[in-house]
């Protein structure tokens, strides 16, 4: 069977819960291809390819099974930076999974409501971690490595390359239109101006 066969066969694969965690494991390994030292990694993290966009690496939270990430180019905007596609990911290290937790985008989708047969829990999920598949497999593609001898720390870049932006700011999409924008202080705050961290 050829490649093209086959990437049409995976397209029209039932979603179900089980084609949803074989995505999960597949990303995992995808994911430790690009950051294959994770455990050793700390802050936000540049990785630079001539000719391709700077994919920045956040490490947020790190447990004995568990990490959270998130991965995101950055746009520059009158307003300040945008962080897009401010991929939030959580990697089960034990069961070597990987689930999108938060996607931010400029296209909105509405929720569609549910209907006897469809689960829309399911479909949300699908969508989310198959936009990683396919963005892991391009990051890939372009050459992305996050080693801690070719990854550059956010704050050696001249001028700090995000501008003020806490960490943390690429964890949340704060404008309503689905982009992360920083507060006062660096900090993202929430549509209504709060702080979402209460500080």
């Amino acid at each position: 069977m050829s490649r093209l066969q086959m990437a049409k066969l995976a397209l029209h694969r039932p979603r179900n819960l089980a084609a949803l965690i074989d995505m999960y494991e597949g990303n995992y390994f995808r994911l430790m291809r690009l950051v294959p030292e994770l455990d050793q990694m700390r802050g936000t993290l540049v990785s630079r390819v001539q000719g391709s966009l700077d994919l920045y690496l956040t490490v947020l939270e790190r447990f004995p099974y568990t990490s959270t990430i998130a991965l995101t180019y950055r746009f520059d905007d009158p307003d300040g930076p945008i962080a897009e596609p401010n991929v939030r990911v959580c990697i089960y290290h034990d069961v070597k999974a990987v689930d999108v937790i938060s996607h931010s985008s400029r296209r909105l989708r509405l929720v569609r409501p549910w209907r006897r047969g469809h689960m829309p829990e399911l479909e949300r999920k699908w969508r989310l971690n198959r936009f990683l598949q396919k963005w892991l497999g391009f990051c890939l593609r372009q050459g992305h490595l996050f080693l801690r001898c070719t990854a550059i720390p956010v704050d050696s870049l001249p001028g700090g390359s995000l501008v003020g932006v806490d960490p943390r700011a690429l964890q949340l999409a704060g404008d309503g239109e689905g982009r992360s924008r920083p507060g006062p202080g660096g900090f993202v705050t929430a549509p209504d101006g709060s702080n979402p961290w209460g500080e």
